[in-house]
């Protein structure tokens, strides 16, 4: 098993069923596992195990700031982020993808990823393992117009995550003053959608073909950390699917 125990990681959006996966399996493999979310309440409910739970609001790049400074001093620089913020706004056709719809997609998805990427940049750089990492899905490669919004928010979300990947390649291994060997990695997961034992038992009439049980990201996560940087950097990776 992998043994993580020197590494602090980071979970954005850490009380979806996913996020407590991820925040399970890396706690199980040594990790110290911080939890961020918007509802202390939630995080407290859901993830009375992590290391460090922290209410604030993703979206907003100065309360990101202040996290920043608070972990740093309670903590230290982080070695991982898990950006597992998310959400799901459909509609009928094109004329039923709204602005209201719109809007809270981008800021579920882009604007959250923007912020903590940006803030928590240097620390990734200068971690001997920076990691960090999306979920998106099979639906950017076949959008419809009943999922147009949501399709563009993710293909967004993986746009900024290959810039993310460029910059760690020119901070590192791609540094034309001083390169060094590639040590941090950003990469995107891709699923058709996440589930879960307890609620498959709970809706076993409905089908789930082809989702992806959270337990497979909370190894996913376990391994991204003892991958190989230059492989993984830029990587878009499809999870295992029941």
């Amino acid at each position: 098993m992998a043994d993580l125990t020197d590494l602090t990681i980071l979970i954005a959006g850490a009380s979806s069923a996913s996020g407590v996966a991820a925040a399970h399996a890396l706690c199980r493999a040594g990790a110290t596992v911080l939890a961020a979310g918007s509802s202390a309440q939630r995080l407290e409910q859901r993830l009375p195990f992590v290391h460090g739970r922290y209410e604030v609001d993703l979206a907003n790049h100065a309360a990101v700031t202040e996290l920043h400074a608070l972990i740093d001093t309670e903590r230290g620089p982080i070695d991982g982020l898990l950006h597992l913020v998310g959400g799901w706004r459909g509609g009928k056709g094109l004329a039923g993808q709204s602005d209201d719809d719109a809007e809270f997609l981008h800021t579920q998805v882009i604007t959250t990823l923007r912020n903590t990427t940006r803030v928590f940049r240097d620390d990734l750089v200068a971690s001997r393992c920076g990691r960090v990492a999306i979920v998106s899905a099979t639906a950017v490669d076949s959008p419809t117009g009943s999922n147009a919004n949501y399709t563009t928010a993710k293909a967004g979300a993986e746009a900024w995550m290959r810039s993310v990947a460029a910059e760690l390649r020119t901070a590192q291994s791609g540094n034309k003053a001083d390169p060094v060997p590639q040590r941090a990695a950003a990469l995107t997961w891709v699923i058709k959608a996440f589930t879960d034992a307890e609620t498959r038992e709970a809706h076993p009439e409905r089908n789930t073909a082809g989702f992806t049980d959270v337990t497979a990201l909370g190894q996913a996560a376990v391994d991204l950390f003892t991958a190989d940087a230059s492989v993984i950097n830029g990587a878009r990776i499809h999870l295992p699917s029941l």
